[in-house]
């Protein structure tokens, strides 16, 4: 469909659209499940990518990021997805699906340990007494809530966990001690101090003898030091309103110089950023350092020219992709629509053809890549094809367009 050269305006426009009929502008949905191991219901927020939503292209399977402290940060986590995977033609990430998880009792599922000292630390020191259900909570997450989501979901097999303070500590526990549920993973300001730095000992022998491929880490560092005081100044210091930041600088430290195990990381401090709003500007350094090798760079001369080399560095990119993520990567369909529409235009009719079958070849049960197929027979003026290829896509969806396209071929 020719309208489909803006295909990424069309989404967006869309989901305004479909948000506004109730007045409301909505950007997730409420999801529950029971945890038998937690013995609880627990709420989750979900997002599917708008893409899903509009109706234009074929249902799509997307990576998945988890948010500890979900009902905090799932709006910026999802607001940062959608301008950079989609709005305005951004390509930067991939697009995803975004599980928030709520808090029940933060403590007790946040930490790995029950601690009974280093009470000073908490701002709520009566919380302690629940701590030390890290590990049941990311029981539930493995055995309870990601089955959920993948059975519910269309996912694809490539998971990212997110966390903050406590949920940063929870990151690097599951890191360490569970290394093979995420791909990817983001500690922001982690609360390596909990239980006189015990998490933080296990990290740095973990660190030293286990390899890590194929597996990211993005540590953002809030500015949490007393006036007069510089990152210099603090590693010397001995007090305990200091011990926060110093804990995260130490495990910075090892990260840093230990790169034999082959981790993929990455951490930045941020000088005027303290505890609470540094979690914003974290997430998306983080999700752009991860998802560096993500963007496939088109220029304006590519687009004025859909050739054959443009075809090959295409391919080339998302076979890369598919490397990385463990699992086939295939051409957004809405890239390869407004390419094989230029070179249409451009009358390259042998790139034209080969990128519309690449839709119908990767996506058989969208209507819209039958359409466009359709025509692009209709502009080589094989009626016959065009034809077939129009009631291919009507019996998938009746969409007014493609009718009365059919219709004038079949009434002349």
């Amino acid at each position: 469909m020719k309208k489909i050269l803006l295909s990424f305006t069309l989404i967006f426009l869309s989901f305004c659209a479909n948000a506004q009929k109730n007045n409301k502008i909505e950007i997730g949905t409420l999801d529950s499940v029971y945890s038998k191991i937690l013995k609880e219901q627990r709420k989750i927020l979900i997002h599917i990518p708008n893409n899903d939503q509009s109706g234009i292209f074929s249902k799509q399977r997307y990576p998945v990021i988890y948010i500890l402290d979900g009902d905090a940060h799932f709006n910026s986590i999802v607001g940062m997805i959608e301008q950079l995977s989609a709005i305005g033609g951004n390509t930067n990430f991939p697009e995803m699906i975004v599980v928030g998880i709520p808090n029940t009792d933060r403590t007790r599922d946040l930490t790995p340990t029950h601690i009974k000292s280093d009470l000073s630390m908490m701002k709520d020191s009566t919380a302690a007494k629940n701590s030390g259900g890290g590990e049941k909570f990311i029981s539930f997450i493995e055995k309870e809530l990601m089955p959920h989501i993948d059975s519910l979901y269309p996912t694809e097999p490539y998971r990212m966990l997110i966390g903050h303070s406590l949920g940063g500590l929870t990151v690097m526990n599951t890191l360490i001690h569970h290394t093979n549920l995420f791909n990817a993973y983001v500690a922001i300001d982690p609360s390596m101090w909990w239980d006189n730095k015990k998490l933080l000992k296990e990290t740095k022998n973990a660190l030293s003898i286990t390899k890590y491929p194929n597996v990211s880490l993005f540590l953002g560092i809030a500015n949490t030091m007393e006036k007069g005081m510089d990152i210099t100044k603090v590693k010397k210091d001995k007090s305990d309103i200091t011990k926060h930041i110093r804990s995260i600088l130490e495990l910075d430290n090892y990260l840093s110089v230990n790169k034999q195990n082959q981790l993929k990381y990455k951490s930045k401090y941020y000088n005027d950023d303290d505890h609470n709003s540094v979690t914003l500007i974290t997430e998306y350094d983080a999700l752009r350092f991860i998802f560096d090798y993500y963007k496939l760079k088109l220029t304006v001369f590519d687009y004025m020219n859909v050739n054959k080399e443009l075809l090959s560095k295409i391919e080339t990119h998302y076979a890369d992709l598919s490397k990385k993520f463990g699992y086939e990567v295939k051409v957004p369909e809405g890239l390869i629509n407004t390419l094989g529409y230029q070179a249409l235009g451009l009358k390259h009719f042998e790139e034209a053809e080969s990128l519309f079958k690449l839709n119908v070849a990767n996506y058989p049960e969208s209507f819209n890549v039958y359409d466009s197929l359709g025509d692009f027979y209709d502009a080589k003026k094989d009626k016959a094809n065009a034809i077939n290829l129009y009631k291919k896509a009507l019996s998938i969806k009746e969409f007014p367009e493609t009718r009365k396209k059919l219709d004038n071929l079949q009434v002349n």
